[in-house]
């Protein structure tokens, strides 16, 4: 059952070409907004706290401060909205799933770059 699934969505869902990007990234997504009869490209920049998922169904967390709060925001990642995918900064963490970000605040939620 499960390798019927698989094929199906490797088959008939439409893969976009999207850099890879891990937990601790800090990327801008462009994705389309449908207002009435107008469309408008939004980005939404932040830190990936998580990504899940496998195959069609993979989706990310992004978190961003927006003043002194906090947003988050899930992505699927094929999406039909998203444009691009740009990493701007590359983090050095060492967990898959960085939930213990929420709770940091100033200096103390910076996270290092990682060398190339």
């Amino acid at each position: 059952m499960e390798s019927l699934i698989k094929f199906v969505q490797d088959e008939f869902v439409t893969k976009k070409d999207f850099p890879e990007f891990s937990a601790g990234d800090t990327i801008t997504v462009y994705y389309e907004i449908t207002e009435g009869q107008k469309t408008r490209t939004q980005f939404f920049r932040g830190v990936v706290i998580q990504k899940r998922g496998t195959g069609a169904s993979q989706t990310f967390t992004i978190r961003k401060m927006s003043g002194t709060v906090g947003v988050e925001r899930i992505f699927p990642l094929n999406l039909p909205a998203l444009q691009k995918i740009e990493i701007n900064k590359r983090g050095k963490v060492r967990r898959a799933r960085i939930y213990y970000f929420r709770e940091l605040t100033g200096k103390k939620a910076r996270i290092k770059e990682r060398r190339r």
